[in-house]
């Protein structure tokens, strides 16, 4: 049974298929010239008893027609029987559209991309035909740190924070992969955000959580790991019971922020940040050190 995180990628594409082509792009691939992209069916019937269902197809049409296809796999692990399915989604797409067809696999991890990049040879032919997949592994995923692309292609921002956390740039990553949530609705944003949570080792969950945190007051979090924290967070934060604890919350928010992003701050700047008590502009000023050059930006007016 496919789990949450296959359906979530996959509906991240047919929901956003013009995220394709910069992950072809990323490959290496020379795409051909394009007006507009379109979402399809992934049922592919063929002319046999079996049915076949690609997680994602997408055409690409130019003004005469189309002029590239592209069946979206996404692969949490390796799977035999694919080498099978694959060539027929390809094929039949192929026939569908006749156009060119790529196969493009989306895989969490290095293992996995290595065995789906294999080539898949149809044992006919001299030399064989064969099926080459174009695989994506986080490594290859475009680092997205721009709020402009995090607007317009914000699943792509999602896939980028779930990819990147170890990048020299994270803070910007999840400022970025923030910004890109907030397009959403309520209950998809609340899915990417536990989305990413869960794709985070222990070492880079700090900026991510201090986000959060500092974003989301009411968030109703999905994830076991996400429900421990946040319900331990809660206690603290009643057992402090007052608005001199919340603003202290919110100066270690400030300050792990500056810090993860490698801002030196002076010790004029964390005087001043460790004497406001008022919980309002400390958040503000959390919210601004995501993106400020230098910490006295964060007083600007």
């Amino acid at each position: 049974m496919p789990s949450q995180q296959h359906e979530l990628i996959i509906d991240m594409f047919r929901s956003r298929p013009d995220m394709i082509p910069p992950l072809l792009a990323a490959l290496g691939w020379q795409l051909p010239e394009f007006d507009k992209i379109e979402n399809l069916s992934g049922d592919l019937p063929i002319l046999a008893p079996t049915e076949y269902h690609a997680d994602s197809v997408a055409v690409l049409h130019a003004a005469d027609g189309p002029v590239l296809a592209v069946v979206v796999e996404v692969q949490l692990r390796p799977d035999p029987d694919k080498r099978w399915s694959w060539p027929v989604y390809v094929a039949a797409l192929r026939a569908r559209w006749k156009c060119p067809t790529v196969l493009l696999v989306l895989c969490p991890d290095k293992r996995t991309a290595r065995w789906a990049a294999k080539p898949i040879d149809f044992g006919y032919g001299h030399p064989y035909a064969r099926l080459v997949p174009l695989v994506l592994d986080p490594s290859a995923v475009p680092v997205v740190t721009d709020l402009e692309t995090a607007n317009t292609l914000p699943e792509l921002a999602v896939l980028s924070a779930a990819s990147h956390y170890a990048h020299p740039d994270n803070a910007k990553v999840f400022a970025a992969a923030l910004a890109a949530l907030e397009t959403f609705e309520e209950d998809r944003a609340d899915l990417y955000y536990d989305f990413i949570l869960t794709r985070l080792p222990r070492a880079a969950r700090s900026v991510w959580e201090t986000l959060m945190t500092s974003t989301l007051r009411n968030y109703e979090y999905q994830s076991d790991f996400a429900r421990r924290y946040f319900a331990q967070g809660k206690k603290r934060g009643e057992a402090e019971g007052h608005e001199k604890g919340k603003a202290e919350g919110e100066v270690r928010a400030l300050l792990t922020v500056l810090e993860a992003r490698g801002i030196p701050v002076s010790d004029e700047v964390r005087d001043r940040i460790t004497a406001c008590i008022d919980t309002d502009v400390l958040a503000e000023w959390v919210r601004r050190a995501v993106t400020v050059a230098s910490a006295e930006e964060l007083f600007a007016e």
